[in-house]
């Protein structure tokens, strides 16, 4: 019986001219999650770096009403103005 890896990129954000911050679904030991990985490209090396996280599946609904908690008025703050 083969197992079907998945891989499933949703979406880029740009970090830096050579920089962006990717986001995928993917299966890693079994387990699918949410993974956020910055991906280079230079003279030297292009690939994933070892800079990001992994979203376990079952922790996804509590992450994503973290992201929906967000203020967006809070992050055109300066950090001294931010409330807790």
């Amino acid at each position: 019986m083969h197992s079907i890896i998945m891989e499933k990129e949703v979406g880029k954000i740009k970090k830096s001219d050579n920089t962006d911050i990717v986001l995928r679904i993917d299966d890693f030991g079994g387990k699918t999650g949410l993974t956020i990985r910055e991906y280079v490209k230079s003279e030297k090396y292009t690939g994933f770096t070892k800079s990001g996280t992994r979203i376990p599946a079952e922790s996804f609904s509590s992450f994503k009403e973290l992201i929906n908690s967000i203020n967006e008025s809070d992050l055109n703050k300066q950090s001294s103005e931010i409330e807790e």
